[in-house]
């Protein structure tokens, strides 16, 4: 492994090349953590959209219920990255 050091490149020593390794490693491991975390910042955007059809004086229909319902179960089951990635938002009611 490389590094870049005052513009000239240069060879990693073993314990830089350990670190970095290890920092990959942590990174890749991090994957599923910081795909669920976008997951669920997109879908909350999606719910604070409808939150004031949730207040007492608002009858909320039962497709909005349902359209709620199913961005809030987004994440259930979801261990893999591409499971993350895969995953189809509901269409927002009418």
């Amino acid at each position: 492994m490389k590094k870049l050091v005052n513009g000239i490149l240069m060879d990693m020593t073993a314990e830089e090349i350990s670190a970095r390794q290890a920092e990959e490693t942590i990174w890749n491991n991090g994957a599923l953590d910081r795909a669920l975390n976008n997951l669920r910042f997109k879908r909350n955007l999606l719910l604070t959209e409808t939150d004031w059809l949730a207040n007492s004086d608002v009858t909320m229909s039962s497709d909005m219920t349902t359209y709620r319902q199913a961005l809030r179960d987004l994440t259930n089951g979801l261990t893999t990255v591409a499971q993350v990635k895969s995953v189809i938002f509901p269409i927002k009611p009418v």
